[in-house]
């Protein structure tokens, strides 16, 4: 691989999120784990008309493909640009990785785009990223239509501006019966947050009586998650070359691989994407097993 490509490591648990120059997502180094993705309707394998990543076939593909864009502003700044110019190069970066995974017939891509945390950060470039957001739903409607392609959001609706709820509603209500890939968007989304949630929701079942302590399994839990009907994440990616999950899906990736990419995320393209989905291929997942 060249000095750009991802770089494995030991399996373990470990990294990515929306930490440093995220507007969209992020993880560690070439190793960890995976997760055990349940199964799901969407989109069949590729056929013998898709250009596959050299030397793979498309059972090495991983079904949901997880990813912490960071590094737009470092991306920015190592060019003499604004942390502005570097957010608007990442949206860029997120329709070509969105159509090579579309291509692959990968079924599920997530991406942190905005985590919980990333609310402390200066109103105005807050302001600019919902604007992206806003831009991004109404831009893209055409080409997630034309691809079949869903748009999910998880997170807290909740605090987005009402320009940006209304637009992320709308995109989602008007791809819905698009069955061939789901592009999940995490907004406004923690993993401590999401868990805590959770927690609530099975306490309250608990105290009117509807859910018995003892009944309490990994099930359960998981049916509660916002990600419930989302199978969990076989890769997670992360860009800029950091180690952390940045508390991105944090029972999700249980069993993920783990992969950093030296490249800043306005540079992920589809050659990044195949280095990524190769670098999974190459790991041999054991769940616990030897």
């Amino acid at each position: 691989m060249t000095e750009h490509a991802p770089t494995a490591h030991p399996s373990t648990d470990a990294h990515g999120s929306t930490g440093g120059d995220t507007a969209t997502g992020a993880v560690p180094t070439t190793g960890a784990v995976t997760s055990a993705a349940a199964g799901t309707s969407a989109a069949p394998r590729p056929n013998a008309s898709v250009s596959l990543p050299s030397g793979l076939t498309a059972d090495q593909l991983p079904r949901h493909v997880a990813m912490i864009m960071d590094g737009n502003g470092r991306w920015a700044r190592s060019r003499g640009l604004t942390r502005s110019d570097g957010h608007r190069a990442g949206a860029k970066a997120v329709r070509r990785v969105v159509v090579r995974c579309r291509e692959l017939e990968i079924p599920y891509l997530t991406l942190y785009a905005f985590s919980a945390q990333n609310w402390k950060r200066p109103a105005n470039e807050v302001s600019q990223l919902m604007a992206l957001l806003v831009e991004f739903c109404e831009g893209e409607r055409s080409l997630l239509t034309d691809k079949e392609i869903r748009f999910r959001v998880i997170g807290d609706k909740a605090r987005l501006p009402e320009e940006a709820r209304q637009a992320v509603s709308f995109l989602e209500e008007y791809t819905a019966d698009h069955a061939r890939m789901q592009l999940v968007l995490a907004l406004s989304y923690g993993g401590r947050e999401e868990l805590v949630h959770a927690a609530r929701r099975i306490a309250d079942e608990v105290a009117s009586g509807a859910l018995r302590p003892e009944d309490i399994t990994e099930d359960v839990v998981a049916a509660r998650l916002w990600t419930a009907d989302i199978p969990d994440p076989d890769v997670v990616v992360r860009s800029s070359g950091e180690l952390r999950v940045s508390n991105f899906l944090l029972w999700q990736i249980a069993y993920a691989e783990l992969i950093s990419d030296r490249r800043g995320w306005p540079e992920f393209d589809a050659a990044a994407f195949d280095d990524a989905v190769t670098e999974f291929a190459r790991r041999n997942r054991r769940f616990g097993g030897v």
